[in-house]
């Protein structure tokens, strides 16, 4: 498979990103600047963590106008997988991509440490290789991450199976319905809080994320 590797002025989890991909799973991977307006033959994208544009406005809405995120919404259109980890999924959010809001922790803290999350969806390509309702931990690491929609969309993304992780134990964020990672209708467009490439080798003490890149190929 060939990787892309989106990055934003702010971006902070792309080299961690492309590491575990060409490193772990010894796959093709480039980095795509942000003010690229063409995408090279892929066949996945991620959108890693950090603070695109430093969220001066709200977490990824500055990002959502960059050139290359007309190429990512045609990429996702078009069926290709794509993959946004925590500012990348508020990205995915501000572009249309995903639906809702990612809000103020509701303690209004910065959260950065290790969560147990379960697997509702295990039948998309970001999660085959997970059993439906396996319980794994991932580290989280933010202060914009409490998921929010209205009532209507909440009961349709888990009424057409879209809720791919929630946290389990204990809410973090506070986020609705313990909401950590959402999909697209299609599937194969992804959003999630946790940071699977955090822990995705043995060297970490964890390779519960690694799952999650295993199954892409």
């Amino acid at each position: 498979m060939k990787f892309g590797i989106i990055v934003f002025p702010g971006s902070n989890c792309d080299r961690d990103c492309h590491h575990v991909v060409s490193t772990q799973l010894r796959q093709k991977t480039a980095y795509i600047w942000h003010k690229e307006s063409r995408l090279p033959k892929l066949d996945c994208l991620i959108l890693p963590g950090g603070f695109s544009y430093g969220d001066y406005l709200r977490p990824g809405a500055i990002a959502r106008f960059s050139p290359v995120m007309r190429e990512v919404v045609r990429f996702a259109e078009h069926g290709g997988l794509v993959l946004g980890i925590c500012n990348g999924f508020q990205v995915l959010v501000e572009a249309g991509l995903l639906p809702g809001a990612l809000l103020q922790n509701a303690d209004l803290k910065f959260i950065c440490r290790d969560v147990s999350l379960t697997v509702p969806q295990a039948g998309i390509p970001f999660t085959r290789g997970y059993r439906q309702g396996q319980r794994v931990t991932m580290p989280i690491a933010h202060m914009e991450g409490r998921y929010e929609a209205d009532t209507e969309t909440l009961a349709r993304l888990d009424g057409e199976g879209r809720i791919v992780f929630r946290y389990a134990e204990t809410n973090p964020n506070g986020s609705r319905q313990a909401i950590a990672g959402i999909c697209n209708q299609k599937g194969n467009v992804l959003g999630m809080m946790p940071h699977p490439e955090r822990c995705a080798e043995s060297l970490l003490g964890n390779e519960d994320g690694q799952t999650l890149f295993e199954s892409l190929l």
